[in-house]
């Protein structure tokens, strides 16, 4: 008689499972490249050292949350603090998740939905409560314009998850604003009227428009420059650690002034991504043309 063990009922699996990939792990960024897959998830739940991201995930969530609550009670550096930490909580738990190598689906999918709240829902109502609400019908359009901007953004991102063919990411490339610099620019208005008191940046109507062209920068298909992309040269790198250094000792201690320069430093170099971008699809364009030459030619 056979010592095998016998099957347990319902355990049967599909002919090839063993050769299909286990899920499509999360990404810390637009721009990160798939590495093939991970470990994390192990008879469909997640192992211990993939909560650590996914808990980070969810701290993110509940800080930009939390920050409509500071709305509610009019405490608007607290509000927008809080999502400028999810922000930066969100650039960390996939780059953490990649380290320990613990992606899974399920991170994925809760980092979208988390992006959707922390970058989209309460960006809007925030803004809203700070100055849209003396507009009430056109400043709530602009609200809703883009809290489902950010929610299209992130819903394209994910469809294109399995795409290969992906001309902005293949050159370096993002393809709109990203969620989280999208509430970043979105607040612009706020941290220069926190600083200089002026009431112009407070207008509601001002702020219609503002919020207005950041959604459509966020669903746009314009190519965007990507962190990942860079390379600064060797012989700048150690100022760069410096200046890098001092932009966290300013962020510190005048952070509005400091989140203020970012936003602008970050719109002044989109016409620089577009015009690089330009060169790279030329130049493609040129070594495929090329190519068909010389495939015709050896044809002919």
């Amino acid at each position: 008689m056979s010592s095998r063990p016998p099957r347990k009922r319902g355990s049967r699996k599909l002919p090839g499972a063993r050769f299909l990939p286990a899920r499509l792990g999360p990404k810390a960024a637009e721009d990160e490249d798939e590495d093939g897959g991970s470990s994390a998830v192990r008879g469909g739940g997640l192992t211990l050292r993939a909560m650590l991201p996914n808990a980070i995930t969810a701290a993110a969530l509940c800080a930009g949350l939390t920050g409509i609550r500071f709305a509610i009670d009019g405490q608007w550096d607290y509000a927008i603090g809080l999502v400028v930490l999810a922000g930066v909580l969100d650039g960390i738990d996939g780059r953490i998740a990649r380290l320990l190598n613990a992606q899974s689906r399920f991170g994925a999918e809760l980092d979208s939905l988390a992006d959707s709240l922390s970058f989209g829902v309460a960006p809007a109502l925030i803004l809203f409560l700070w100055s849209l609400q003396d507009l009430p019908r056109f400043g709530w359009f602009a609200a809703l314009a883009f809290a489902i901007s950010c929610a299209l953004r992130l819903a394209r991102f994910n469809a294109r998850i399995d795409v290969d063919d992906q001309p902005h990411k293949s050159a370096g490339f993002l393809t709109g604003v990203p969620a989280p610099v999208g509430a970043g620019l979105a607040f612009t208005p706020f941290y220069l009227w926190h600083e200089t008191g002026i009431a112009f940046f407070r207008d509601p109507l001002v702020m219609t428009v503002w919020l207005a062209v950041i959604a459509g920068l966020m669903i746009s298909n314009m190519a965007t420059l990507s962190w990942a992309s860079l390379r600064p040269r060797r012989s700048i790198r150690l100022p760069l650690i410096a200046f890098v250094a001092l932009a966290f000792a300013a962020l510190l201690l005048e952070p509005w002034w400091t989140l203020s320069a970012i936003c602008v430093t970050y719109l002044a170099l989109m016409p620089y991504g577009l015009v690089k971008y330009g060169r790279i699809k030329r130049r493609r364009a040129q070594e495929q043309a090329a190519a068909a030459a010389s495939a015709s030619a050896a044809a002919g």
